[in-house]
């Protein structure tokens, strides 16, 4: 079975494609979900495990409402309040959510910093 996450926009791709192995697809919503963008996700995500990662914000709140009627099997993925959504999360705690939702073989961690 394949892995599919969701995310609003191309800033929050590019985010989540540094820290996770190239298998995994990530599709954007780019901020508005049309009928046509909702039935192309569920086109592309027909035979994939779904992982929604929406900004915490009303915006991202609202996104994740329509996701989640849309994909009501997906596993929810969240960024806390206060991070400038996903793309503004630090990497350390991306990867902390990411473990948390059972991704963590699918992670790409950064090289640990020398001590001295």
């Amino acid at each position: 079975m394949s892995i599919a996450i969701i995310v609003e926009g191309k800033n929050d791709k590019s985010r989540l494609r540094r820290l996770l192995h190239e298998q995994i697809a990530i599709y954007c919503t780019y901020g508005s979900l049309s009928t046509e963008r909702l039935e192309a996700l569920k086109r592309k995500t027909r035979d994939c495990d779904i992982y929604l990662f929406t900004d915490n914000d009303p915006s991202g709140k609202k996104i994740r409402a329509i996701l989640r009627d849309t994909f009501p099997d997906a596993e929810q993925i969240y960024t806390r309040k206060g991070y400038a959504g996903v793309e503004g999360t630090p990497d350390e705690y991306l990867i902390q959510q990411l473990e948390k939702a059972g991704l963590a073989e699918y992670i790409v961690y950064p090289p640990a910093c020398p001590t001295f």
